[in-house]
Order: structure tokens, then C-alpha cells, then sequence
């Protein structure tokens, strides 16, 4: 946290991590300036909360890495996001494109027949999402698990 709003420690932390890197990459990093680094904390989603959570209520529904925010090192988060949106648009357009509501020249007149229509697009959207995101979840975290134990899990296994 002590190094979060400290751009000049931040980098001086980075710098110290990349012993085992390419001279190329350190330069990069070496030669970035100070009012173009950014931190930005990682969050850890426990994947039973995605198992009993709530990821969708009324006409609000979480997706990308506030479903499942995960490590970069899995390299899954932004294609996670793009499924999320493939996912989501079908699903919407799913409960909007249904029979039954009076239409007039293809919008539905009741607001709230509509409202209902999206709040069913997006729980649908939940219920399809919600394992793969528990799998995205488990998966981070079990990486980092065995990323931190410097290697004493590998070699258990």
C-alpha cells in the first residue's frame, strides 16, 4: 500500500523484481516516466461468493473483471470480457426480441414490460456466466496459490 501513491518507489520495486529479465525489458521499464506509472490494486473474488452471490439485481448486472476479476498471469482476462459482452448482448437481445409485448413500429410501448424484459435478459445472463466465472476465479487463485509457495507446490505435486 506505502508504495501505491509513490511513483519513485513503485519503480524502484519493479526495477528490483526484474533481476532474471532480458536487459531489453528492464530498459523499458527504466526508461518510463514517473507521471506514466499507475497502480491499481488487485481484488480477490472468493469463487463460493460467485456460487451464492447475487451478479445481477433489477436492470444491473456485473460483468468483466467485476465478475471475475482474476491475476494477469492466466492471460484470460480480456478474452473473459469479450465472452461477457457476446453473452450479454445475445441474452438482452433474447428477452427484448420476445413475442407478447404490443409493439409499435418495433419498440415496445410499456416501459415497464421492458424494464421486466431486461431484468430476465440480465438474470439469464447471470445463470449462463456464473461457472465459467467460478472457473476463472478458481483457476487465478489457485495459480497465485502456487506462484507465492515458490515452487514447493510444484514440487509436491
Amino acid at each position: 500500500e506505502e508504495l501505491e501513491d509513490d511513483p519513485v518507489k513503485l519503480k524502484q520495486f519493479v526495477m528490483s523484481k526484474l533481476e532474471d529479465i532480458p536487459n531489453e525489458m528492464k530498459s523499458v521499464v527504466g526508461k518510463t516516466e514517473l507521471d506514466a506509472i499507475a497502480s491499481s490494486p488487485l481484488r480477490y473474488r472468493r469463487p463460493w461468493e460467485l456460487l451464492w452471490g447475487n451478479i445481477s439485481k433489477g436492470n444491473v448486472c456485473v460483468a468483466g473483471d467485476a465478475l471475475h476479476p482474476m491475476t494477469p498471469d492466466l492471460g484470460q482476462g480480456g478474452y473473459a470480457a469479450l465472452e461477457d459482452g457476446v453473452v450479454l448482448a445475445r441474452c438482452i437481445a433474447e428477452a427484448l426480441l420476445k413475442p407478447g409485448g404490443e409493439e409499435n413500429n418495433g419498440k415496445i410501448v410499456d416501459e415497464e414490460e421492458e424494464y421486466k424484459r431486461i431484468e430476465m435478459g440480465l438474470k439469464n445472463y447471470a445463470q449462463e456466466r456464473r461457472w465459467r466465472s467460478i472457473d476463472l476465479v478458481s483457476t487465478a487463485s489457485m495459480v497465485g496459490y502456487i506462484q507465492q509457495n515458490s515452487g514447493k507446490i510444484m514440487n509436491f505435486l
